[in-house]
């Protein structure tokens, strides 16, 4: 960790300026002056939010996130959570209605959001969207990829449609990769340059339909696949600007969920039964705080990973 991770990691210059290399520095002298001197500087590492905040401070409280599909469902709930916690979030989702919705919403609990209608499929409605958040709050700390959609450009669909291999078709893969693997490389793109000199947090969405190869989601499991590698590689490469990178895996009663509820109410009923805890997670109580812990400064050591949130679905070594 640079000293750069250590100025004013909660936003703007720090009168403290100091590094973690100060630390380990002092630590090898022994005398009462050094040790006074230690405990100076991590009172400085405390006030910068590098060390863990008071139990009554709102864990993201000055900054900036980004929550697409954010109009409703799981989004919804990560961005209403965020902006309990002090974030000021932009609401972004191709329903104009549903940021509307969101932003009503969270206003009205005192938080601060705003809308900004965003298409992922399309690669200057997701730059656009990127800048309207720093043109709007003068920062970006947080980026949540959630948004994903399926069915085809001209007809998208709010659940992937079960064909067989040998039958996919070219523009349902591409509406599919573009929304979810797309989407989520262009905000990450256009999110860099934002983040490169404070630090932030990227958390991006995957599903075990990918981890186990489901049958007849060939498109939206290569999406997800994709989107695993890509942050294992953005965390690799932009780790050393203090951009933790990780994917979160839920089993949530989303609008997705219901939807394959009452088109196959059988397929439903086996995957909750594979759930040792015997259910669907509640995107509010079981999803959304762990996607909190991720952008908070808990997690500040935690990068390139994937974050089974499933009540044990998928269970690995």
């Amino acid at each position: 960790m640079g000293d750069r991770a250590c100025e004013g990691a909660a936003g703007g210059a720090s009168p403290y300026k100091v590094s973690l290399q100060n630390v380990h520095n002092l630590s090898v002298s022994h005398n009462k002056k050094s040790v006074k001197r230690i405990d100076q500087l991590l009172s400085g590492l405390h006030a910068q939010g590098m060390t863990n905040a008071p139990s009554n401070q709102l864990r993201l409280a000055g900054r900036t996130a980004i929550v697409t599909g954010a109009g409703r469902g799981l989004g919804r709930a990560i961005a209403e959570l965020y902006a309990r916690e002090g974030a000021q979030v932009v609401i972004a989702s191709r329903s104009a209605e549903g940021c509307a919705s969101a932003v009503e919403a969270i206003e009205a609990a005192g938080g601060t959001a705003i809308a900004k209608p965003t298409d992922v499929g399309i690669k200057s409605d997701v730059v656009d969207m990127v800048g309207f958040a720093v043109e709007s709050y003068g920062r970006l700390d947080i980026l949540v990829n959630n948004a994903q959609s399926w069915g085809t450009r001209d007809e998208p669909t709010g659940l992937p449609v079960p064909t067989p291999l040998e039958s996919f078709d070219d523009a349902e893969l591409d509406w599919t990769f573009d929304t979810g693997f797309r989407g989520t490389f262009w905000a990450m793109q256009a999110a860099f340059p934002h983040m490169r000199e404070r630090g932030g947090r990227i958390i991006n969405f995957a599903s075990w339909y990918g981890a186990i190869g489901n049958a007849g989601t060939v498109g939206y499991n290569i999406t997800k696949e994709a989107v695993r590698s890509l942050s294992r590689t953005a965390a690799r490469e932009w780790g050393r600007h203090a951009i933790t990178v990780n994917v979160v895996e839920p089993a949530a009663k989303t609008d997705a969920a219901d939807n394959i509820e009452r088109a196959n109410p059988e397929a439903m009923a086996a995957a909750v039964a594979a759930i040792p805890m015997g259910r669907l997670g509640d995107p509010h109580l079981d999803i959304a705080p762990a996607v909190l812990f991720l952008a908070s400064d808990d997690a500040r050591f935690i990068t390139g990973q994937t974050l089974g949130v499933d009540g044990g679905m998928f269970l690995h070594a």
